[in-house]
């Protein structure tokens, strides 16, 4: 049920951000407060039993419903952002994306050394900012619990890349 509420709030945004791609537009979904806590709910029943000490949620979407989910769950929120938007002490982790390269940062004590970090996101394409977002976790001393993700574009093959790293994958939709 949750995934068709979420397919049918979902707008395809041809040729965005490149010629080819389809974009799949979650703002619409942020219109319905009803929906967003059906989202959180769904997240938060899925992950039941799952060891989880904060939630990294990937710029910028991945904010969206991380920050809730952390809260709902009670554990910190970890935001993991691009280069140069973080002011404090900083660890980077650089990777190939689709259409180019980019580079993430987290906070040096965004949290302590074997605790367990969900990895959200809004949607899991090639899994590229997943994979990295992980490395750079792993890279602190943090111990991957998981990712979580309202929708996955599943022809990509992005599940097979994270499932090397972590076999809890959480998609709410799935193309």
């Amino acid at each position: 049920m949750i995934a068709q509420q979420i397919k049918s709030a979902i707008r395809d945004i041809p040729d965005f951000p490149k010629p080819g791609i389809i974009f799949k537009d979650i703002t619409p979904i942020l219109k319905s407060p009803q929906l967003c806590e059906s989202i959180v709910n769904a997240f938060a029943e899925k992950l039941q039993g799952t060891n989880i000490d904060a939630i990294a949620g990937i710029e910028s979407r991945g904010f969206l419903f991380g920050l809730t989910l952390a809260t709902k769950l009670g554990v910190p929120f970890v935001p993991v952002r691009k280069a140069g938007k973080l002011p404090f002490t900083i660890k980077q982790k650089a990777y190939k994306l689709e259409y180019g390269t980019a580079v993430i940062e987290l906070h040096t004590d965004a949290f302590e050394p074997g605790q367990h970090i969900l990895i959200h996101d809004d949607l899991l394409a090639t899994g590229g900012t997943a994979l990295a977002a992980s490395e750079l976790i792993q890279e602190m001393g943090g111990i991957v619990a998981g990712f979580s993700f309202v929708v996955e574009l599943g022809f990509l093959n992005g599940r097979e890349r994270i499932a090397e790293v972590c076999d809890k994958v959480v998609v709410l939709a799935e193309y």
